[in-house]
């Protein structure tokens, strides 16, 4: 073979490299927790106290959606179907802490991208974690694609959407899947509701 047909060929494996590297990069799934956060101090349920949470450099890109109006906070929640499947917006064991001014409602959206069954509860807690059966931690004050009687077992499957709302008292929380063992295995997060927060906003420890 003569040197122009190595050298074209040389050239045409050289682009194609190139294409596929392009291509990977430009069209490579993208998943988030919620929008970019910053980095915070780990906070648990009992190191913290709703009298003196303050809601110290929260930017724009911190917040969540709200209605000052009527004083309403949209909870976004999504179990993603990449990672660890006990995950809620990619987060798990405790890390998505949500900030909630006290006397405000919240309309929660659980979205189930897992294979596996999951539902939505917050828990007024009294433990530090999860254990199998959440409803033996605390008080259930929501119960989202389950009852009070199935949650141990009954939720949305992948691909599908429960909604519902509660106003919640000072106090912390936790927001969790109620189906047995879930939580324990790492599917929940904190609600901290406080006179001291006046804008709701998240942080990701």
């Amino acid at each position: 073979m003569s040197r122009i047909g190595i050298a074209v060929l040389v050239l045409i494996f050289a682009g194609t490299a190139f294409m596929i590297g392009f291509l990977a990069y430009n069209f490579q799934m993208v998943t988030y927790p919620i929008p970019t956060h910053n980095k915070a101090e780990i906070l648990t349920t009992t190191s913290i106290a709703t009298s003196n949470v303050s809601p110290t450099k929260v930017s724009a890109k911190d917040m969540l959606p709200f209605d000052s109006s009527n004083k309403t906070v949209f909870l976004n929640l999504v179990a993603l179907s990449t990672g660890n499947p006990y995950n809620f917006n990619g987060t798990s064991n405790g890390q998505l802490h949500i900030y909630i001014p006290a006397g405000w409602t919240v309309i929660a959206t659980f979205t189930n991208q897992e294979g596996q069954i999951h539902n939505l509860l917050i828990v007024q807690n009294t433990t530090a974690i999860p254990g199998d059966d959440v409803g033996q931690d605390g008080t259930i004050k929501l119960y989202v694609g389950a009852t009070s009687s199935t949650y141990l077992y009954d939720g949305i499957s992948g691909g599908a959407s429960a909604s519902g709302s509660v106003a919640l008292s000072p106090g912390i929380y936790w927001f969790c899947c109620g189906f047995e063992g879930h939580a324990a295995a790492g599917m929940w997060g904190v609600i901290v509701v406080s006179s001291s927060v006046t804008t709701p906003y998240y942080t990701i420890s």
